[in-house]
């Protein structure tokens, strides 16, 4: 009985010494995961702590943005005025261009328009000399026929004193072709008469084809000798003396 007991109490004590270090064990494992669960726990405080920082960087980001976007807008405001002010600049010297360039050319078309006054000036005077110079061409030429007019010899007036008085013709309505006139009679087919013939009882002289008449008396003054030429004025045929400009005398055309 005592054997069946001690070999009862002998097993008890082995196995109670095997059991101990399994809850040893056991205790020991539940005590080495606690901190791994620990470990797992603080983590996500570690990451909320981790992401507030960040959270607080992406809070601060539109703070900085707007810090940082400020000083852009201050740099933007300065240089939209500095493109307006050389904007307006650029303005004024263009209109400062155009201004110039107007009055350079009205200055242009003044001197052109001046140089046109002068041309023309200068060509009238031109003219005026010109005609100056014919004129006193005409007058010397004139003051030398008039000179030779009053050299005339005393055989000349000698013979005109012994022409006989012009006998008159009645006045005419006899023309003369214009194309004959034209050609043969004007100021520049100057003629002399010569002696005055008797033809019907009445005064004729001779020329281009055609014998004239005196309708009115010979000026005195006047000479045979002198150069003449027919001219017609006023419906009428005229004997013009170039001495004697505006003096003329009234012959008629005798068919």
């Amino acid at each position: 009985m005592k054997v069946i007991q001690a070999v009862s109490t002998t097993a008890l004590f082995l196995l109670f010494a095997a059991t101990v270090p399994a809850f040893a064990q056991d205790d020991h494992h539940q005590e080495d995961a606690k901190p791994e669960a620990k470990a797992q726990d603080a983590k996500p405080a570690q990451h909320e702590e981790q992401a507030k920082p960040a959270e607080r960087q992406q809070e601060a980001k539109p703070e900085k943005q707007a810090k940082e976007a400020k000083p852009a807008q201050h740099q933007e405001q300065p240089k939209a005025a500095q493109e307006e002010k050389q904007a307006k600049h650029e303005q004024q010297q263009q209109q400062a261009r155009s201004a110039k360039q107007g009055q350079e050319e009205q200055a242009k078309s003044q001197q052109k328009e001046a140089n046109a006054a002068r041309q023309q000036k200068a060509k009238s005077e031109g003219q005026r000399n010109e005609q100056a110079k014919g004129h006193q061409e005409q007058a010397n030429a004139n003051h030398e026929q008039g000179q030779q007019h009053v050299q005339r010899t005393a055989d000349e007036e000698r013979r005109q004193r012994e022409q006989p008085s012009l006998r008159l013709s009645a006045r005419s309505e006899a023309r003369i072709p214009d194309d004959r006139f034209r050609s043969n009679f004007g100021r520049a087919h100057e003629f002399r008469i010569g002696s005055p013939r008797i033809v019907d009882g009445y005064s004729r002289f001779q020329y281009g084809g055609y014998w004239f008449g005196f309708a009115q008396a010979w000026p005195e003054g006047w000479y045979y000798t002198d150069d003449v030429y027919v001219d017609y004025i006023d419906g009428g045929y005229y004997l013009c003396n170039p001495y004697y400009p505006g003096a003329r005398v009234s012959i008629v055309v005798v068919l």
